[in-house]
């Protein structure tokens, strides 16, 4: 299996790309600085024993979440706890304005903070380093029996005293001289922590992990891979020094990209990344997948498309299943999708078939690095999925919530609008006091409410004695109405010529709750007066005397 590595690193990002025979199976992006692996000195802000958790302060934004299984019983320098630290009820174990050595394990993600561990562990390239377990632990992925053996053994043989060591998958065929050097530079590490852990307050940074191209040459770059490109020389001559300490073999599978063409396009990851952002993923046969997102979990549906089989029905949902979920578990690594994943194969009656889909899944999943479960297939063709990330995902990184629709991915259609549109008319035409209106739709909106005519509206303004005029806005958001009001038709014409600046107009939208509503900064307040000084609109009962009002409400 052919593997490369290719990086590309920008002034505010770095981008890694992992790719296997031609395709792409994993994308690592970083902004700013990283979070998942640092090491802060917290302190306990609340103790919650109804969730068996407490949230410490660790000096960002949102406090961090710690559960009471990652509570160790083992007590570090530099820590203010109580003998009970490691036994008991989470509420016997810690109170509030204890300080306490934590690591992130998972970066904030939406509104919630980062989740933390008192288990450290600080990764070299051949092993990891838990000081606070006694432990030896060798890698899932190292199969062959002698081999565990022989590394288990060293490992036992090179563990300081009452610590744990993990042999990570790079020390296959790895002597005990390298195992060593990374536990003499682990140690190391973990004396400046324990150091600065002695002498800092709380909250405070005590053990920062290295940035995502040291990452990747920690974490990714083994003997399997042939050739690490990338486009930085400053970068390319900092992995080299990496390398020359603890993997000099490597050294030559890195090379320097020189080209003119970015290093992205030149690999071909830039198009492979759109296509890892699309929700809807095509197959090679004509089947596709489509991956939805939502706040619990993700759906993931397997559909035939334009494929349709040779001999039977049978036939073709099986080889539409079979080869979906090689694509589906390559997208959840590609795209780091995890929590729960919801799959949704099409409907297999032959037992024969739903058990080769499903251990078809089971070996395809081997590949993930990241911890995965897969639940049994049921009767409707659902397969449950559990999967932990530590990073954001691809999807939370490179997009955010559409400002048009909220995220919801749907908006209210023009019909909808233009009747919910056609009731609030008659609304204010029955309530407003001005004498002339002013509303403004979007143009979808407008065409669906004039499809029979005008009649409609002459007859609401004769029936209550207004002028009503309607008109779409290029623009304009299609669940929002804009509405000014006027004294009598002529300021109405006036009101035109600032609406169309943007001012002098009340907002309504027509699905949102009433705390959603627009809001008008108090800094606007001089120029929304110069408006109505303008139109003539000084009514007691006009928009902008409620405007006046409200901001004289909030001075005082």
């Amino acid at each position: 299996m052919a593997r490369e590595i290719i990086a590309s690193v920008e002034p505010y990002e770095t981008r890694v790309a992992v790719i296997e025979d031609g395709t792409l199976v994993n994308i690592f992006v970083e902004r700013g600085e990283p979070l998942a692996g640092n090491i802060y000195k917290g302190k306990v802000v609340n103790v919650l024993p109804g969730m068996e958790a407490a949230f410490v302060d660790i000096g960002l934004d949102r406090n961090a979440f710690l559960h009471v299984t990652d509570i160790r019983s083992q007590r570090l320098v530099g820590e203010e706890v109580d003998e009970s630290f490691g036994r008991g009820a989470i509420a016997d174990r810690l109170r509030p304005g204890q300080e306490i050595l934590v690591q992130v394990t998972k970066e904030p993600m939406g509104t919630k903070g980062a989740r933390v561990t008192t288990y450290i562990a600080l990764p070299a390239h051949y092993l990891v380093l838990m000081p606070t377990v006694n432990y030896v632990g060798v890698s899932r992925r190292i199969e062959g029996d002698t081999e565990r053996k022989r590394l288990r053994q060293i490992a036992d043989s090179i563990k300081p005293d009452k610590m744990g060591v993990i042999v990570r998958t790079a020390a296959e065929g790895v002597g005990e001289r390298e195992l060593r050097a990374d536990v003499d530079f682990l140690l190391s590490v973990w004396n400046r922590v324990t150091e600065r852990a002695r002498n800092g307050k709380a909250p405070a940074l005590i053990y920062q992990d290295v940035h995502l191209i040291r990452r990747v040459v920690r974490d990714l770059l083994t003997e399997d891979v042939e050739r690490f490109v990338i486009d930085s020389p400053d970068e390319y001559g900092r992995i080299l020094d990496l390398l020359s300490s603890f993997a000099p073999a490597l050294k030559s599978r890195v090379t320097l990209h020189k080209g003119e063409e970015p290093i992205f396009e030149h690999f071909g990851v830039e198009k492979e990344l759109e296509r890892a952002l699309r929700r809807k993923v095509w197959l090679r046969s004509g089947g596709y997948i489509v991956i939805d997102r939502t706040e619990a979990l993700t759906v993931i549906d397997v559909n035939t498309g334009k494929y349709v089989g040779k001999t039977d029905l049978a036939s073709t949902i099986f080889k539409t299943n079979l080869e979906a979920v090689d694509e589906i578990v390559r997208q959840i690594i590609l795209r780091d999708i995890g929590g729960i994943i919801l799959v949704d194969l099409i409907d297999m009656e032959n037992e024969r078939h739903r058990k080769r889909v499903l251990q078809a899944l089971g070996e395809a999943v081997k590949a993930d690095r990241a911890k995965i479960h897969i639940i049994d297939l049921t009767q409707l063709g659902l397969v449950e999925i559990t999967r932990k990330r530590v990073h954001q995902d691809l999807e939370e990184v490179m997009r955010t919530h559409c400002p048009y629709c909220e995220g919801r991915g749907r908006v209210l259609s023009p019909e909808t609008m233009s009747l919910r549109v056609r009731r609030e008319v008659r609304r204010l035409a029955r309530t407003n006091r001005a004498r002339a209106l002013l509303v403004e739709v979007h143009p979808q909106v407008h065409a669906l409410l004039f499809r029979d005519g005008e009649s409609w509206l002459r007859q609401l303004e004769e029936n209550n004695g207004k002028r009503i005029l309607i008109r779409g806005r290029e623009g304009l958001h299609l669940e929002r109405v804009n509405v000014t009001e006027a004294a009598d038709a002529a300021a109405l014409e006036r009101e035109e010529v600032l609406v169309g600046a943007g001012r002098g107009t009340q907002l309504y939208w027509l699905d949102r709750e009433p705390d959603e509503a627009v809001d008008i900064a108090e800094e606007e307040e001089e120029e929304y007066e110069h408006a109505a000084a303008v139109a003539g609109e000084r009514s007691t009962h006009g928009i902008f005397a409620r405007l006046r009002q409200l901001f004289a409400v909030r001075r005082n």
